[in-house]
């Protein structure tokens, strides 16, 4: 009998073995989630024309297979509204939109609070205010920052011009409780900031880096 024969059923051999076995099972293994979860991981760092962070979604949705990202603007002025989705094949779907509204701040919190049927918390920094939904199976949050369009200004405007947004999801949610307000306030708050720069908003407005944490 050769060495190697003899060998074979030594300890050492025999743990060699086990550890080769768990390499394979551990590269099978990851093999298989890339297939089957790498959906959200395969977007662009930033979806929607750039405005949002892709770490977002993957905070708030399931994993799945695959994933698919889309945005839209609709209209101008005081017409203005963009939308964006992130949708997975799992049937789960984080999205939102921002309309230009003609609405003062305490009439958006009346208005928010009415909708969502629940309590709410509220946070706000550098002239931005955000609401997110407390309770219930969804979560839901609104942005609401000023905005006068030119074409407004240039008239005159008697109103409370403003951007709001509403975002939520719609099936299954990865993240729950506090983490899925903040989220979702997250990711209203990007669409908003990017909503400004295209709304053609006749005042400049310098955002904080991010809304307060819950």
């Amino acid at each position: 009998m050769s060495k190697e024969a003899s060998g074979r059923g030594s300890p050492q051999y025999t743990a060699k073995a086990f550890f080769i076995g768990l390499a394979v099972i551990g590269l099978t293994s990851g093999s298989a989630f890339l297939y089957f979860m790498k959906g959200l991981y395969l977007l662009p760092d930033k979806v929607c024309d750039h405005a949002i962070q892709r770490d977002i979604a993957i905070r708030t949705l399931p994993r799945a297979r695959a994933a698919d990202e889309w945005a839209d603007q609709g209209g101008t002025g005081r017409r203005f509204s963009f939308a964006c989705r992130v949708s997975t094949s799992s049937d789960s779907i984080l999205s939102g939109q921002v309309d230009l509204r003609d609405s003062s701040e305490a009439a958006w919190v009346s208005a928010y609070g009415d909708l969502a049927g629940s309590r709410v918390v509220r946070v706000s920094k550098g002239g931005v205010e955000a609401l997110a939904q407390v309770g219930g199976d969804k979560g839901a949050a609104s942005v609401y920052v000023p905005c006068v369009p030119k074409s407004v200004k240039e008239i005159g405007a008697s109103h409370d011009y403003a951007l709001v947004a509403n975002v939520g999801v719609a099936g299954k949610s990865r993240a729950t409780g506090a983490a899925l307000r903040q989220a979702l306030t997250d990711f209203a708050y990007q669409l908003t900031v990017h909503a400004y720069k295209l709304a053609d908003c006749a005042e400049p407005h310098s955002f904080p880096e991010e809304m307060p944490r819950y």
